[in-house]
């Protein structure tokens, strides 16, 4: 808006620049579906490096292939990845109910299930506290992974379903809510909070009214410890000492006492007291394993009575008729003592035996399982599925045939045209010579599209979990890390191959190719794997499923189509800004100058064939791409073209001899 103009002088006006700077995509983000040992199951999760995936998946795994090749993605030179768990068919989440009160028949409060199926959260803890919390429908629930240690605070969760700390809305948030399970209430009683975890005594006055002449000591009885069947005297207060006047003070004075005198009958004991400050009480409650203490039944874990010598504390830290004292609920473990069960019931978790099949890999579009969990994902490139491709268990030369890889990469590679990715495919395990790698290409693949490429042979490589004996694996996450390696350093119209393309970690194949053999695969568009004197394990191959010399794609080459899928999806993202603007010449010439601006980038950093901008790309956007109908109905054309760069997969150097010559 122009300013008035009243009075002699001058004026500045800002104008709003036409230019809308078009950014290049990422173009190695690589997406992995399958198996894992742990993680949240099916939700497309970022990694960073394989130290994320370990984290979030477990790691290495003997029966994941996903996890291997994730590793080989990794050293390979990739970046930046999403993995998609996909459980095995028949494993089973583990659960916890968690009631209202320790007393039969109390009403079920809160339901818990692991995000994860597998036996990895039987050993998931769950506490329940009402430390500092607002009201009576309030509790803290504090989530722990006794295997990584990972723990998760969740203070003053509401069992009101009109708070705004509503216990379930607040665990199920897929951005800030918990990472290991999800909630739902129980149906008797919304309002009921679960029962806290361990036994909570009465309110203590503080400072505590003691004999200086006397000691104070509470008896301490375990019956699932042999040795202190009988109990044992712990001192908390000793003649003459002063009591701490403060509540955590008070409980860490507890806890330690207790810990230190069932230490003196049962060193290295396999569990151990917890005492926390409970607004103006106390809670006690015993922290052990039961997944890792013999005979560790449904009996009490800790009693409490008056002291064999010296003067009871019971009463004075609100503790009589504490008989009973409840330990951890335990995810897919529940009861482990007379009062737990009461509190919590659990169904547990269980690894299951049948790896992930076809329907599960595949997954449901609406429900956004399987591979369509990628439809939440904002952008990904590359796409790999080892799982689709992978062997009988100790047998790496058969096929599991509880997966057909072809209806997974059929759907993967529709998937994948919808989202401007390319799909790395796997040779199956059983194709191990020249022979049947020519009759897998020529018709037992059945995908044939440019968004693909397949690599032959499986690749063999160091197993970390078998003392690092040779294994053999399928070849796209080592693949999938040497795009992402070239892309970083020459950019995605760099072909993958050639004697740059060296296959980090790779120490073999399952078959060594020879000249004349890789002519024979190259020629049907199946990318070799070859190893060279001096250069190593390379990729020597980089067309695509449509590559073969008997086609003439203008999608032959893997860098090609790259390419193309690269600048479609920039210009898509690059170009929303016209939606709703004027269509006129106006918005044409900005249209030009943002999209030639973003083509001229890419022709100087040799992205195209061509010495002069000319030769390389034409961007158009006028009355010709867009008639007088066209914008009567809302359509603005624009038309881009590029000369994109092809490999020399052909080097041919011509020798000729000169006959000697009589100069005059």
């Amino acid at each position: 808006m122009s300013a008035v103009l009243s009075y002699p002088g001058v004026y500045i006006q800002e104008l709003t620049s036409p230019v809308h700077t078009i950014t290049g995509v990422a173009t190695s983000i690589t997406a992995f579906v399958g198996y894992t040992a742990r993680g949240i199951d099916n939700r497309a999760q970022r990694i960073l490096s394989f130290a994320d995936f370990e984290r979030a998946y477990g790691g290495l795994a003997p029966d994941s292939e996903l996890s291997y090749a994730v590793s080989q993605f990794y050293d390979n030179g990739g970046s930046q990845a999403y993995v998609v768990r996909v459980p095995k068919n028949d494993a089973v989440a583990a659960t916890l109910n968690l009631h209202a009160a320790v007393t039969a028949g109390a009403k079920l409060a809160l339901k818990l299930t692991a995000l994860s199926k597998g036996a990895w959260a039987n050993r998931v803890v769950i506490d329940v506290d009402y430390g500092g919390v607002s009201d009576t429908s309030s509790f803290n629930l504090t989530i722990t992974d006794r295997t990584t240690q990972a723990q998760e605070l969740f203070s003053n969760l509401s069992a009101d379903s009109a708070s705004a700390n509503y216990c379930v809305k607040v665990l199920n948030d897929p951005d800030n809510g918990s990472s290991m399970v999800q909630a739902v209430v129980g149906p008797d009683d919304v309002n009921s909070r679960p029962a806290q975890t361990g036994t909570a005594g009465a309110k203590i006055t503080l400072p505590l009214t003691l004999d200086a002449s006397k000691d104070f000591a509470v008896k301490v009885m375990v019956k699932l410890l042999p040795s202190l069947k009988d109990g044992v005297d712990a001192v908390i207060v000793a003649a003459g000492e002063t009591a701490p006047t403060s509540m955590l003070g008070l409980a860490r004075l507890v806890e330690r006492k207790i810990n230190a005198a069932l230490q003196t009958v049962e060193p290295g004991a396999a569990m151990r007291c917890v005492v926390n400050a409970n607004g103006d009480g106390l809670r006690l409650y015993a922290d052990f394993d039961p997944t890792q203490v013999p005979g560790a039944g449904f009996d009490a874990v800790l009693d409490f009575a008056a002291p064999t010598s010296g003067s009871s504390l019971l009463s004075k830290l609100g503790l009589s008729g504490a008989d009973c004292n409840v330990g951890h609920f335990w995810l897919g473990m529940g009861k482990k003592s007379a009062a737990q069960s009461q509190a919590a019931a659990a169904v547990a978790g269980v690894d299951g035996v049948k790896l992930p099949q076809t329907d599960d890999l595949i997954g449901d579009e609406a429900a956004f399982t399987g591979l369509y969990a990628l439809d939440r994902v904002d952008l990904f490139n590359l796409l790999c599925i080892p799982d689709a491709t992978r062997s009988l268990p100790g047998n790496p030369n058969a096929p599991d045939t509880t997966v057909d890889p072809n209806a997974i990469y059929a759907k993967a590679l529709t998937f994948c045209q919808r989202r401007r990715a390319f799909l790395l495919v796997d040779p199956p395990p059983n194709i191990g010579d020249l022979e049947s790698a020519v009759g897998w290409k020529s018709s037992g693949l059945t995908v044939h599209d440019a968004n693909a490429a397949a690599y032959f042979p499986r690749l063999r490589l160091p197993d970390a979990l078998a003392k690092y004996k040779l294994r053999t694996y399928a070849p796209c996450g080592v693949m999938a890390g040497v795009m992402a390696r070239i892309d970083a350093t020459r950019g995605v119209w760099k072909a993958p191959a050639g004697v740059e393309a060296t296959l980090t970690g790779v120490q073999g194949q399952a078959y060594g190719l020879t000249d004349l053999e890789n002519g024979v695969i190259n020629q049907l568009g199946l990318n070799a794997l070859r190893n060279f004197p001096v250069y190593g394990n390379v990729s020597w191959g980089s067309r695509t499923l449509v590559g073969s010399d008997d086609e003439g794609s203008e999608w032959k080459y893997v860098p090609v189509r790259r390419t193309a899928l690269y600048i479609e999806e920039s210009l898509f993202r690059g170009t929303k800004w016209v939606v709703f603007e004027p269509n006129d010449e106006s918005l044409w010439a900005q249209i030009r100058l943002n999209v030639g601006s973003f083509m001229h980038d890419l022709f100087r950093q040799g992205a195209f064939q061509g010495k002069t901008p000319t030769d390389a790309y034409v961007v158009k956007c006028d009355s010709q791409t867009t008639t007088q109908t066209d914008i009567d109905h809302g359509i603005v054309n624009i038309y881009v073209a590029f000369a994109p760069l092809k490999p020399a997969e052909f080097v041919v150097i011509q020798i000729q001899q000169l006959a000697g010559q009589i100069q005059t």
